[in-house]
């Protein structure tokens, strides 16, 4: 278990995935799971889907998101790996008819951004559960949102426990490696915490600008601020104009990491308004320095990060 969460990054290649193409399911074709059947299916993988409505089954058969689909969970039967790529509220509160469709020697994973709870519950639920999340998506959502080659260079997650099926961990990190992933493990209380501080946190944070400016009450500054906005508002205001299901799915289901997130931010934000109101310019470049400083270590290039 200890080696198992050695956290180090590991940059993979596409030869990581089987050789031998299987069948995998796909539970939710929203923007990741629609993502990875696009991508598993141009490297020869029959891809299953499984979808609530069957106005969703149509339009992902036109845009050829899976090999197949179906609205009936049994189809999942002959799949050798399954993806839950579901919402945070439905892998908490999970389908029976789902589970019990689920073949018991098949590997079972997630991609959902919190993952003590859903940990909690799934390995309860499935003998070859493993909890883990891609870190990658867009502002979009829906069945329209897949894309290819969404996950290549992006980080991918798993938080393993003392009941994590070896075997099914490599499952899960060859599929990882084999979308082109950079493959990590943590305790899944650390991925929860990093994750409110670095994408949950984000999206609240950004709602607030988006607010701000919002609920400006001269009407001419604000429509005046609309005409101006330009790459510098639009980059730290993408996160707060997404899918507002999923900002309250982050929020609810990792309330404790998003608290103590904003409870760090709004301390920092008010050693920046302290140096302002007290015209602290020299504080205010120094903490700005800071910043500056700190910036480039969360966007180096993961690809040269020591395995």
């Amino acid at each position: 278990f200890i080696a198992i969460h050695r956290s180090t990054w590991r940059k993979c290649n596409s030869g990581d995935m089987d050789p031998q193409p299987r069948k995998v399911g796909v539970v939710g074709l929203g923007l990741i799971g629609g993502s990875i059947g696009l991508d598993l299916q141009s490297q020869g993988w029959n891809v299953q889907g499984l979808v609530h409505r069957q106005v969703t089954a149509e339009r992902a058969v036109a845009r050829k998101l899976v090999t197949e689909v179906s609205t009936d969970p049994a189809c999942l039967a002959s799949c050798d790996l399954v993806i839950l790529a579901l919402p945070i509220p439905l892998l908490l509160k999970p389908d029976p008819v789902l589970v019990d469709a689920l073949p018991k020697e098949a590997v079972v994973t997630d991609v959902a951004s919190v993952k003590a709870p859903v940990l909690a519950v799934w390995r309860r639920c499935h003998p070859r559960f493993v909890a883990s999340h891609p870190m990658a998506g867009t502002e979009q959502a829906g069945v329209e949102a897949g894309r290819r080659d969404l996950f290549r260079g992006r980080p991918w997650i798993a938080t393993p426990d003392e009941s994590t099926d070896s075997d099914a961990l490599a499952s899960v990190e060859a599929l990882a490696c084999g979308l082109g992933s950079l493959w990590k493990t943590a305790a899944a209380s650390q991925h929860d915490q990093a994750v409110a501080l670095i994408s949950h946190l984000p999206v609240l944070v950004s709602a607030a600008l988006l607010r701000a400016v919002g609920d400006e009450r001269d009407p001419g500054v604000r429509q005046l601020a609309m005409d101006l906005a330009s790459s510098g508002f639009e980059d730290t205001s993408r996160v707060g104009g997404g899918n507002p299901a999923l900002g309250v799915a982050m929020a609810s289901g990792n309330t404790d990491a998003v608290l103590r997130g904003l409870a760090a931010y709004r301390w920092s934000l008010e050693q920046l308004e302290e140096a302002v109101l007290n015209q602290n310019w020299q504080q205010l470049r120094q903490e700005l320095e800071r910043t500056q400083a700190l910036r480039p270590s969360f966007l180096s290039d993961r690809s040269v990060r020591p395995t």
